[in-house]
């Protein structure tokens, strides 16, 4: 008997020990689940681990604050991360994963070819799916009512760029590189459709993949076109190589790339070739956003780390799931996915509301250089 009462102890003890750690425990009252999917392994982890540190940043605000009250409950918000590591098929494993742990909503993928894919598994569980980077148009195309974003799309940034490369860095012949992802090609797509619309010569069309790092057979044919440009659609992992080895070439051109490349890990890998960059951001700049330098300081004093680009966005990405709880009263998927064509509200980054496919309306878009090792703004376009 007395070994029988000291074992239901044993195990009353355990129970409520667990029971304070896990989500929802005496400590800290109900808990609602938001992922965050982004690659935090690879060659681009550096922009990954920057997108779920603004979730992360956003979720702790908000714990701070008090949380989220909803009816006669306040909940405490749970940030749960998966590694998608840039690859479609993981990206999908992830998305499966973040539906079991039973997540109300997810901020990501930080890419494309990541983000559709794994668009299809949260519309499947009525699950909100808000990336804070991607691009591609076709994401929001696809008829899904689980779909946002909190940038422009590439159709906007592409044709900025075009349009830039044209009107303001006069470039007359431009050479195109690919990596052949949903977001490089789509990218370049856009941009050669509008650059020959302008009048601009396309001397070569080139493809690599995201993993390359050997470009000297593309980039020595490509010099023989003596273009005034090479535009590179794709991630700063494969840019920044890509830039050196033009430099090593002897190459005059300049190099124009977009947001995936428009980042201070393309400064640090490609250093002194650093200052060939012109490029684009699907967003407005962090020095434009009224409390822009704020977040930069409490970022750098939370990770140790400088911001990389879009974990403004990805903060702002919570802050527009917290409004459709808001507006919906309850943490439930359908309510959640039901309220979120009502958000609207002033964030970080600017105003977020969403058109009917789920784009952010009046997407900004920014233009940089690279000047003494820093990125420098150039200019901006809605």
């Amino acid at each position: 008997m007395a070994y029988r009462i000291a074992a239901l102890w044993t195990a009353l003890i355990a129970a409520f020990a667990l029971a304070a750690c896990k989500p929802g425990g005496a400590d800290q009252g109900p808990v609602i689940r938001i992922g965050s999917a982004a690659p935090l392994t690879g060659e681009i982890a550096h922009l990954g681990k920057d997108n779920e540190n603004g979730a992360r940043m956003a979720v702790d605000d908000i714990n701070a604050a008090g949380g989220v009250k909803l009816g006669d409950k306040t909940y405490h918000l749970e940030l749960v991360g998966e590694d998608d590591k840039a690859d479609p098929r993981e990206g999908t494993l992830a998305a499966q994963k973040l539906v079991d742990e039973n997540v109300i909503a997810v901020v990501g993928h930080l890419n494309s070819g990541t983000s559709i894919p794994a668009s299809r598994i949260y519309s499947e569980h009525n699950v909100v799916q808000i990336s804070p980077s991607a691009t591609n148009p076709k994401y929001t195309l696809q008829g899904f009512r689980t779909t946002y974003r909190v940038v422009a799309n590439d159709n906007q940034q592409g044709a900025v760029l075009a349009d830039f490369a044209a009107d303001q860095m006069k470039a007359k012949k431009v050479a195109i590189i690919d990596d052949r992802t949903q977001y490089g090609q789509g990218l370049a797509d856009v941009f050669e459709d509008v650059a020959k619309q302008k009048g601009v010569d396309i001397v070569d069309r080139e493809f690599t993949t995201n993993k390359s790092t050997d470009f000297n057979a593309i980039l020595t044919k490509i010099r023989s076109t003596k273009p005034d440009l090479v535009m590179f659609g794709g991630m700063d992992s494969v840019a920044a190589p890509m830039a050196r080895q033009m430099k090593e070439l002897g190459m005059k051109a300049s190099m124009l790339a977009g947001d995936g490349v428009c980042d201070p890990g393309f400064i640090t890998i490609a250093g002194d070739a650093s200052g060939v960059l012109t490029c684009s951001v699907a967003g407005r700049a962090l020095e434009k956003m009224p409390k822009g330098e704020e977040f930069e300081k409490r970022y750098k004093d939370k990770f140790g780390t400088e911001c990389q680009r879009y974990s403004p966005y990805s903060y702002d990405a919570v802050y527009a799931i917290v409004e459709a709880l808001k507006i919906a009263g309850k943490p439930d998927r359908q309510a959640l996915v039901d309220a979120m064509q009502k958000v609207s509200f002033e964030g970080l980054t600017g105003h977020i509301q969403f058109d009917e496919h789920g784009d952010l309306k009046n997407g900004e878009i920014s233009v940089y250089n690279v000047r003494d090792s820093h990125l420098n703004l150039l200019a901006s376009f809605h």
